[in-house]
């Protein structure tokens, strides 16, 4: 094999490593939200490295099942959640 194709593998693996490591990571905070939005009531949890990103998070998965267009989607991402709770 050439020379060049030995860089090409190595790279490739190592951005394969890379990927997989990323993706394998467990985020520091655990967060669960429960929201109430058109009478129904939908509860998320989400990893993440801070408490505001899986807030945030966790509100966007729940809204994802109780709402349906951007309007409502952005009307229940702005209503408190009923429940909401964080841990690390």
């Amino acid at each position: 094999m050439k020379w060049t194709s030995w860089v090409t593998a190595v790279v490739l693996l190592g951005l394969i490593g890379f990927v997989v490591y990323s993706s394998l990571r467990v985020g520091g905070v655990r967060c669960q939200v429960c929201i109430d939005f058109g009478g129904r009531q939908a509860c998320r949890a989400v990893d993440a490295n801070t408490e505001s990103e899986a807030r945030a998070a966790a509100v966007t998965n729940a809204c994802a099942l109780l709402a349906s267009g951007v309007t409502q989607v952005m009307a229940c991402e702005r209503t408190p959640p009923t429940k909401a709770e964080c841990r690390s």
